[in-house]
C-alpha cells in the first residue's frame, strides 16, 4: 500500500503544477488572449486590463493567505485545500467561456481571475503545511525540493503550450488547467486526510482578518493603480485616490499587530516571530521575491518586443518563442530545486539558501552588461545560472521556515509565507514597471521622434513624441507595432505626404523595436541594479538566519519557547 505522505506530496505537486501552467501560460499568451478579446493597446484605458490579469490574482490571493491558513488551523487543512482545488477549476473554466470582447469581455477576464486567486489561495496556504505534517523532519526538504521541481516544470509546460495554443485559439490557454483540476479535486476529495493539529475550539478573528486583508487589498491596489497614467502625467503616484488608498492601507497593516495583541483568538501569532529561522527565513523570501518577482514579464518583453522582431520573428509566433527561449531558466531552477532540498535535510538551510541568493544578485547584474541586440548564447547561461540560484534558495528556504513552526500552526505559519512571496511579487512588478515607466517618460518622446525623423517623415515627430508610453510599453509587450493604427487616425492630408517607401519602414516589424530599445534597455539597467540590492540584502538576512530550528510536535502556543529545539550544527 502506498504510504501516504507520498499520496499527499503528489496531490499537493497536481496543484502546483496547475498553478504554475496557468500563471506562465497567461503570462506568454497575452497578445493573443488580447487580440481574441479586440482590445486596442493604443487606447490608454487598455494598460489598467493587462496590469489587473497580470497582478489581480496575486492581489487576491496576497490578501487572503494567511486568513486562509489561520482558518485551515481552526476548520482543517485539507477540506479548505479540497475546495480550492474546486474553485481554481471553477474559474478556469470561467475563463474559457468567457461570452464578450472588447471593454466587457477585459472585465470577465478579470473577474474570473479573482475567482482563480481566491481558489489559489486555499492552495497555496496548505500544500506545503499538508506537505510537512505528512513528511518527518528529516525528508522535508526534499518532499518540498520535488514539490518545488512541478512549479518550476509548470512554469516550463506553461510557457511552450501558451506559444502553441495563442496560434490556434486563446480559449484553449484557460481549457489546459481544467482537466488538471477536475482529476486534482476528485483526487483530493478521495484520498486526502486530516493529520495535522487543530486549534481546537479556537473561533475565527474577524476583526484581524478584516484589517489584515483591507490593509494589503488598499495597498496593493494603490500600487496597481500608481502605474495608470493620471492627468498629465505617465503614472499617477499623485492621484489622491492613489494615495489616501495608500496610506490608508499603510494604517491599518500598522495597526494590525496591535490588533493581534488584544483579541482572543488571533488570526496569526506573533509569537512565532521570535522563532529566529522563521522570522528571517520570511524575510529573506520577501526580499528574494521583491527581486525575482517581476523578472519573468521583464525579460519576456525583452524577447517578444524588441528582440526576436529585430531577430527576424514575426509577431505571431513571438509569444511561443519567448517561452522557448526562456527555458534555460526553468532548467536551471528544476535541476537545483531537489538537489538543494536534499541536501538541506542534511545540512540546514543558511548556506543554501544564502549561496542561491548571491548567484542570482550576480545573475542580474550580468543582465544588466547586455545591450537590446545581445547573444542569446549569453543571455540563457546568464538566465540558467539565475534559474540555478533562485532554485538553491527556495526548497532550502521553505524547508527551513516549516520545520520551526508547532504542528497545529502550520496553516497559518504556511499562509504568512505565501503572503510575503505574493505581497513582495506584485510589488516587484508594480516597481519594475515604475522604474520603466519613469524612464520612458524621460527618454521615449525624443527617442521616438528622432527615429521618424531618421526614418524619412519628420512631419510626424510631434505626433509621434505624444505616444503615451503605457501604450508603447503595452504594444511592446503584444508583439504589436502600433504605428499603423496611429497613420490611420491621422488626417489624410499628413499621411498622403508620406512615401511608399517611408510607410513600409515604419510599419515593419523591425522599426518599432528599434525605435524603443535604447530607452527600454536603459530601464531594465536600474531595474537590474535594483533586483541586484534585493537579492544580495536577502542573502545578508539569510545568513543571520541560525542554525537548524526544528519544532516538536506540541499543540500549545504558549508552550511554544519549550516546544523549540535549536540544533548547534551551524553550517
Amino acid at each position: 500500500m502506498v504510504q501516504y505522505k507520498w499520496i499527499a506530496l503528489s496531490n499537493t505537486t497536481i496543484s502546483v503544477l496547475m498553478a504554475s501552467i496557468n500563471g506562465t501560460i497567461i503570462l506568454i499568451s497575452l497578445p493573443a488572449i488580447f487580440r481574441g478579446i479586440n482590445i486596442n493597446p493604443i487606447q490608454p484605458s487598455s494598460f489598467q486590463y493587462l496590469l489587473w490579469i497580470l497582478m489581480g490574482y496575486n492581489v487576491v490571493t496576497a490578501a487572503f493567505l494567511v486568513t486562509f491558513g489561520r482558518l485551515s488551523d481552526i476548520i482543517g487543512r485539507v477540506r479548505l485545500y479540497n475546495l480550492g482545488f474546486a474553485i481554481f477549476t471553477l474559474g478556469s473554466i470561467l475563463l474559457f467561456i468567457t461570452p464578450n470582447t472588447g471593454d466587457l469581455g477585459a472585465l470577465e477576464l478579470i473577474i474570473f481571475r479573482l475567482v482563480q486567486g481566491i481558489g489559489g489561495a486555499f492552495l497555496l496556504s496548505n500544500s506545503a503545511a499538508i506537505i510537512t505534517d505528512a513528511f518527518p523532519p528529516g525528508e522535508r526538504g526534499r518532499a518540498l525540493g520535488i514539490n518545488q521541481i512541478a512549479a518550476l516544470a509548470g512554469s516550463l509546460v506553461g510557457l511552450i503550450l501558451g506559444g502553441i495554443l495563442a496560434t490556434i485559439n486563446w480559449r484553449f490557454i484557460f481549457l489546459v488547467s481544467v482537466p488538471v483540476g477536475i482529476l486534482g479535486t476528485i483526487w483530493s476529495y478521495l484520498k486526502l486526510k486530516e493529520t495535522g493539529g487543530r486549534a481546537k475550539g479556537e473561533g475565527i478573528d474577524w476583526i484581524g482578518n478584516i484589517v489584515f486583508a483591507g490593509g494589503l487589498i488598499l495597498i496593493l491596489l494603490g500600487v496597481t493603480y500608481g502605474l495608470m497614467p493620471y492627468g498629465g502625467s505617465q503614472m499617477g503616484w499623485g492621484n489622491p485616490y492613489v494615495i489616501a488608498s495608500l496610506i490608508a492601507g499603510a494604517g491599518l497593516l500598522a495597526s494590525f499587530p496591535f490588533v493581534e495583541r488584544k483579541v482572543k483568538y488571533p488570526m496569526f501569532r506573533l509569537e512565532l516571530f521570535k522563532i529566529k529561522a522563521f522570522l528571517m527565513g520570511g524575510i529573506s523570501q520577501l526580499f528574494f521575491a521583491f527581486a525575482f518577482g517581476g523578472i519573468m514579464i521583464i525579460l519576456i518583453i525583452l524577447l517578444q518586443g524588441i528582440w526576436l522582431p529585430l531577430h527576424g520573428y514575426s509577431y505571431s509566433v513571438t509569444p511561443f518563442w519567448a517561452g522557448i527561449y526562456m527555458i534555460p531558466m526553468m532548467v536551471g531552477f528544476v535541476i537545483m530545486g531537489p538537489i538543494s532540498g536534499a541536501l538541506s535535510d542534511k545540512y540546514g538551510a543558511r548556506t543554501l539558501a544564502t549561496l542561491g541568493l548571491v548567484i542570482v544578485g550576480l545573475a542580474f547584474i550580468a543582465l544588466s552588461t547586455l545591450n537590446y541586440n545581445f547573444n542569446y548564447t549569453e543571455f540563457a547561461t546568464i538566465i540558467f545560472i539565475m534559474g540555478l540560484g533562485s532554485g538553491m534558495f527556495g526548497a532550502p528556504n521553505t524547508t527551513a521556515i516549516m520545520n520551526s513552526v508547532p504542528r497545529n500552526h502550520r496553516g497559518a505559519a504556511s499562509g504568512m509565507r505565501s503572503t510575503l512571496q505574493n505581497s513582495a511579487q506584485t510589488a516587484s512588478l508594480a516597481l519594475f514597471f515604475t522604474i520603466i515607466i519613469g524612464v520612458l517618460a524621460a527618454t521615449l518622446p525624443a527617442a521616438l521622434s528622432n527615429a521618424v525623423t531618421n526614418a524619412g517623415a519628420p512631419q510626424l515627430a510631434p505626433v509621434l513624441s505624444k505616444v503615451p508610453v503605457t501604450s508603447a510599453l503595452f504594444s511592446a509587450f503584444l508583439g504589436y507595432n502600433p504605428i499603423g493604427s496611429i497613420l490611420s487616425t491621422l488626417p489624410h492630408q499628413l499621411t498622403s505626404s508620406l512615401s511608399p517607401t517611408v510607410v513600409a519602414t515604419l510599419t515593419s516589424k523591425q522599426w518599432f523595436p528599434e525605435a524603443i530599445a535604447p530607452s527600454f534597455m536603459h530601464a531594465l539597467r536600474i531595474s537590474f541594479y535594483i533586483g541586484s540590492a534585493m537579492a544580495f540584502i536577502g542573502a545578508i538576512i539569510s545568513a543571520l538566519r541560525g542554525g537548524r530550528t526544528i519544532a516538536e510536535e506540541v499543540e500549545n502556543i504558549p508552550d511554544l519557547t519549550r516546544s523549540i529545539k535549536s540544533k548547534k550544527n551551524e553550517m
